[in-house]
């Protein structure tokens, strides 16, 4: 690891992740380390980067703790809210002989569509895209693709209602 390497990412987990940044600094902080912010977003204190394959769209909002593993690349949308101590995972492994059952390397990217409400502590795992409009349960672990438009909850996520597509509140009674 380079130098210049282990100052960015110094810089970026540890500086960028204090409380003493304020909220309004943060996001342009992190522009300036390299990753995609095109416009203003909110990135709250204890974030952990993996890298600067992140792009965060615009009027984003991204709680405490968030965890991005970065492996591969990872898109948030614009207007996209992601609750505290969510995790994005990029990296995983193949499935090893009896030796070793971690395997080899892999990593594929996380795509998350405009509108997208992901909540606390919900882990989004490698290859993922959720559609524009989602919203992901607290603690859902989502393992395959989400259509637009939709509430997943559990583990595995899976959609248990439709939302509607112009945002208007949906009766449940």
């Amino acid at each position: 690891m380079g130098v210049r390497r282990l100052v960015r990412d110094v810089t970026l987990n540890t500086l960028c992740a204090s409380a003493l940044v304020p909220r309004a600094a943060r996001w342009r902080l992190l522009r300036a380390l390299g990753l995609d912010i095109p416009g203003w977003c909110a990135v709250a204190p204890g974030c952990w980067f993996g890298g600067r394959r992140i792009t965060i769209g615009r009027d984003s909002t991204v709680n405490y703790g968030v965890f991005f593993d970065n492996s591969a690349r990872i898109t948030i949308g614009e207007r996209c809210d992601i609750g505290m101590l969510v995790m994005l995972c990029t990296g995983t492994h193949t499935l090893g002989d009896a030796g070793r059952r971690a395997g080899a390397a892999t990593a594929a990217p996380i795509e998350l569509g405009p509108g997208v409400w992901v909540g606390a502590r919900a882990v989004v795992l490698p290859g993922v895209h959720i559609g524009a409009g989602c919203v992901i349960g607290a603690g859902a672990v989502v393992a395959k693709d989400c259509p637009p438009h939709g509430l997943y909850v559990g583990v595995p996520a899976r959609r248990v209602r439709e939302l509607d597509p112009e945002g208007r509140p949906v009766r449940t009674t």
